[in-house]
C-alpha cells in the first residue's frame, strides 16, 4: 500500500475511531481497543479478546489491555495496545516493539505471584487480567501476544516465537496500521499467508500433481512432515484454518484425544490412520528435488479448510511441558489434498470446499451460518426499507445491513464526493448492523445474556444453530416485521450502551460494560414476559430512539444488574468468566430489581405480538410466491443465461434442469417438486452474484423488491 493510500485509509480510521468512541461513550484508547480486537479474531489473531486495560509505568513497568484463554487447547491470548493520538501516521520500530512485549513478559510473571494479587483489588482489570494467567497456569502451553498500533511498522515482521514465559513458547505478532489497513481491504476478509516451506522444513516438500483445470485449479499430493504442520500452527495458529474451521475449533475447543494417542504410540503409523487435511492456497511455487521429482518451495494464502483438529492436536502432543508423553514428531507425516485456486475464485471455491470436506465430519451448517440467505433476505430488507424520520429530521434513513465485511466501507469510499455525501444521508454511519451484532441483539432479547457475553464468536455460532432451524421450519418468519424488530433492538441496545458509559455510577467503577448491556435488557425483557408482556419494538421502530420511559427504566435496572453480576459466587475471581454461565442468568432473573415509572403505550400482549408475528410469516409466504412468479415468467424469455450460470457453478441438478427445459417449451405449468428446485437454484445463483434480468439489484447484487 503506497504512502498517499494509507495516509488517506488512516484519515478514515480515525473517523471509525471518533464515531465508534461518540457511540459508544467510551475514552478514545477502548474504542481503539475494540476495534483492533474484533479484526483481529475475525482474522485469527487472537480469540474474542476480554478488554483489561492493566498498566503500571513506574519501575519494572507493565502492561495488558485484553485477554482470552482457551482452556482445553492452552492457549493463553494477550493484547497490548500501542494507541497514538496524533492524527499524523508515525512509525513503530523495532526497539519499541520489543518494549512492548517485555512489558506483556513482566506481566505474566507478576501474574503468577500471589504477592501481586493480593495487592491489587479484586476488581481492577490488573487482577482480572491476572486471575486467569495464576489460576490457569497448569493449562497454558503456549502464550500469543499481539500488539496493536495505529503507528506503522518500519519493517515488516512475521509472528516469531519470542522464547518462553512461564516455561511455554512466547509467540508474538504485531498488527500495526499497514496491516489493519490491509486486512479491511482484502477481498476474501482475511490476510493471505505466505509460507516459506523451504525455510522452515529445510527442504521442499515433495508433492504429487494430482488434477488440473486450465486456470481454474490446481491439485496436489503432499505428505507433509509433522514437525513442519506443529511449527507454522505454533506461529500462526487459527489464522492458518479457513474461518468456518476456525469457529468451530474456537466454540468446541477439546482436543481431540484418539489423535493424541495414535500420535504418542505409534507416530510411524499417524500417516495411515489418519484421514489427513484438506488445504487451499491462491498459489504455490515448485522446485525439483535433489533425487527427482517436484517440491513445494512455497505456498501463498494457506487455508487449512478440513482437519483443524489434527493440526492442532499434533502441536499439543509436542507441546514440551508435556515431557516423558510428548510425541516423536519426526515419525509423524499427514497427508495433505491441497488445492491450488485462482485467486479470483477464491472468495466463492474456498467456503464450498471447506463445506463439502467437512460433511463427515461435527461441522454443522451452523459453521457456515456467513453465507447463509439469511443474510441475503437482512440485506435486501435493509436496502428497500426506509425507517421513519427522527425526532428533528425532515426524512427519513435507511439501516444498513452488511452481509460481508467491507460493503459499507466500500461505499463511503468510492464514488464522487457528492455521491458518498448522499449514501451517507440515506445509510448514516449510526445505522450499520453486521453479523456480530445481529447475533447479540436477537440473543439479548431472547433472554440468553451468558451466551452474549462469551464474545462475538460463540455467541454468532449459538444464534446461527437456531436461526438456521427456524429458516428450515420457515423461510417467511424472516420478513420485514423481522426486520424492523432486529432495527427496534439494536437501538435499545445501543441507547443503554451509550447511557451506561456516561452514568456517573459507572465512570466511577468502569468495566463490564458489555455484560451489563446485555444483562440489564435481558432482565427486562424477562421481567415483562413473566407478566405476559413485551416490549412494543413496533413503537420504537416508528420513533427511531428509545422512548423516554424505557430510558427511565433502563437506567435505573444498569446498576443493580452491575451490582448482581460483580458479586460472583466466592469460588469465581474472574467477573467476566462469571458472566458467561448459567449460573450469572440465573441470578440476575431471579433478583427483584426495582424502578420507577410506568411504561404504559409502550408494551404490548404477547399474544397480541404472536398474532402480529403469524400475520407477517403469512404475508411473506404470499409475497415469497409473488416474487417467485415474477422471475419465472421472466425466465420465459430467454433460459440459456440461468441455464449457462447455475452449469458453470455446478448448481443445476436433474429437477431443475427438467424445469429450465419446460420453460424453454413456453411451458409455465411446474410440478412442486421442479418449482421448488428451481426456486433453490435460483437463490443459490443469485448469492454466487448471479444478476436476474428486468429486476433491480443492491449495492451487493442482491435482488431489490420494486
Amino acid at each position: 500500500m503506497t504512502g498517499p493510500v494509507l495516509e488517506e485509509a488512516f484519515d478514515r480510521f480515525w473517523e471509525d475511531l471518533l464515531f465508534e468512541a461518540e457511540a459508544s461513550a467510551d475514552p478514545q484508547a477502548a474504542a481503539f481497543f475494540r476495534l483492533y480486537a474484533k479484526l483481529a479474531a475475525e482474522n485469527g489473531d487472537c480469540i474474542d479478546l476480554t478488554y483489561a486495560p492493566a498498566r503500571n509505568d513506574g519501575r519494572n513497568a507493565f502492561q495488558i489491555d485484553g485477554f482470552a484463554l482457551e482452556r482445553d487447547r492452552g492457549d493463553l491470548y494477550l493484547a497490548i495496545s500501542d494507541f497514538r493520538s496524533g492524527r499524523t501516521l508515525e512509525t513503530l520500530n523495532a526497539a519499541q516493539i520489543d518494549a512492548l512485549f517485555e512489558k506483556v513478559r513482566r506481566f505474566c510473571n507478576l501474574a503468577v505471584q500471589p504477592a501481586f494479587l493480593n495487592g491489587v483489588d479484586e476488581t481492577s482489570p490488573s487482577f482480572q487480567a491476572a486471575w486467569p494467567i495464576f489460576d490457569g497456569r497448569s493449562l497454558i502451553r503456549r502464550i500469543r501476544v499481539v500488539a496493536f498500533s495505529n503507528a506503522r511498522l518500519s519493517t515488516r515482521r512475521k509472528p516469531e516465537m519470542s522464547g518462553e514465559v512461564l516455561g511455554v513458547p512466547f509467540v508474538c505478532s504485531v498488527l500495526d496500521f499497514a496491516r489493519y489497513s490491509s486486512i479491511l481491504q482484502a477481498k476474501s476478509g482475511v490476510e493471505p499467508i505466505e509460507i516459506d516451506v523451504t525455510s522452515i522444513n529445510g527442504t521442499p516438500l515433495p508433492c504429487l500433481p494430482a488434477h488440473s483445470i486450465d486456470g481454474e485449479h490446481a491439485s496436489y499430493l503432499v505428505a507433509v512432515p509433522g514437525p513442519f504442520l506443529a511449527e507454522i500452527y505454533g506461529l500462526y495458529g487459527a489464522k492458518l484454518l479457513e474461518q468456518n474451521v476456525r469457529t468451530f475449533l474456537q466454540a468446541r475447543t477439546k482436543v481431540n484425544t484418539g489423535i493424541i494417542r495414535t500420535l504418542e504410540t505409534a507416530p510411524e503409523m499417524f500417516f495411515a490412520y489418519n484421514n489427513g487435511l484438506t488445504a487451499t492456497a491462491a498459489g504455490i511455487t515448485t522446485a525439483p528435488l535433489p533425487g527427482g521429482g517436484l517440491g513445494i518451495a512455497s505456498i501463498d494464502n494457506l487455508q487449512i479448510v478440513n482437519g483443524g483438529q489434527t493440526t492442532a492436536s499434533i502441536l499439543y502432543a509436542s507441546d514440551s511441558q508435556r515431557r516423558d508423553r510428548r510425541a516423536d514428531l519426526s515419525r509423524v507425516f499427514v497427508q495433505m489434498k491441497l488445492s491450488v485456486v485462482n485467486p479470483d475464485r477464491l472468495e466463492d471455491v474456498v467456503p464450498l470446499i471447506s463445506r463439502y470436506a467437512n460433511t463427515q465430519n461435527k461441522i454443522s451448517e451452523a459453521d457456515f451460518f456467513s453465507s447463509h440467505p439469511i443474510h441475503l433476505v437482512l440485506e435486501r430488507l435493509s436496502r428497500s426499507q426506509s425507517a421513519p424520520a427522527k425526532p428533528g429530521a425532515l426524512s427519513g434513513s435507511k439501516w444498513f445491513y452488511e452481509r460481508a465485511r467491507g460493503q459499507y466501507r466500500d461505499r463511503l469510499a468510492y464514488g464522487t464526493q457528492a455521491e458518498r455525501k448522499r449514501f451517507e444521508l440515506e445509510f448514516p454511519r449510526d445505522q450499520f448492523i453486521d453479523k456480530t451484532d445481529l447475533a447479540k441483539f436477537e440473543v439479548t432479547f431472547e433472554c440468553r445474556p451468558h451466551i452474549v457475553s462469551r464474545g462475538a464468536q460463540k455467541c454468532f455460532l449459538d444464534y446461527a444453530e437456531k436461526a438456521g432451524k427456524l429458516w428450515e421450519t420457515s423461510e417467511a418468519r424472516f420478513n420485514e416485521l423481522w426486520f424492523r424488530s432486529v432495527v427496534a433492538e439494536a437501538i435499545v441496545f445501543r441507547s443503554l450502551d451509550r447511557l451506561v458509559g456516561r452514568s456517573d455510577w459507572y465512570q466511577n467503577d468502569r468495566g463490564y460494560k458489555a455484560q451489563i448491556v446485555t444483562y440489564t435488557i435481558a432482565w427486562l425483557v424477562d421481567h415483562l414476559h413473566e407478566r405476559g408482556r413485551e416490549l412494543d419494538l413496533e413503537v420504537i421502530w416508528q420513533r427511531q430512539e428509545l422512548p423516554a420511559e424505557i430510558v427511565e427504566a433502563l437506567v435505573q435496572i444498569a446498576p443493580q444488574v452491575a451490582a448482581t453480576i460483580k458479586d460472583a459466587p466466592p469460588g469465581m475471581k474472574n467477573v467476566g468468566e462469571y458472566c458467561k454461565q448459567q449460573a450469572c442468568w440465573a441470578a440476575v432473573s431471579g433478583s427483584r430489581y426495582a424502578f420507577k415509572g410506568r411504561l404504559d403505550g409502550l408494551l404490548v400482549d404477547h399474544d397480541q405480538a404472536e398474532r402480529a408475528r403469524k400475520a407477517a410469516v403469512a404475508s411473506r409466504k404470499v409475497d415469497q410466491d409473488i416474487d417467485f412468479d415474477r422471475v419465472v415468467v421472466a425466465m420465459l424469455a430467454d433460459t440459456q443465461p440461468y441455464l449457462s450460470f447455475a452449469r458453470s457453478r455446478r448448481l443445476l441438478t436433474p429437477k431443475s434442469d427438467a424445469a429450465l427445459s419446460r420453460l424453454t417449451r413456453g411451458d409455465i405449468r411446474l410440478p412442486p417438486s421442479e418449482r421448488n428446485a428451481l426456486k433453490y437454484m435460483v437463490e443459490k445463483m443469485v448469492q454466487a452474484g448471479f444478476e436476474l434480468p428486468g429486476f433491480p439489484q443492491s449495492p451487493s447484487g442482491s435482488v431489490v423488491e420494486p
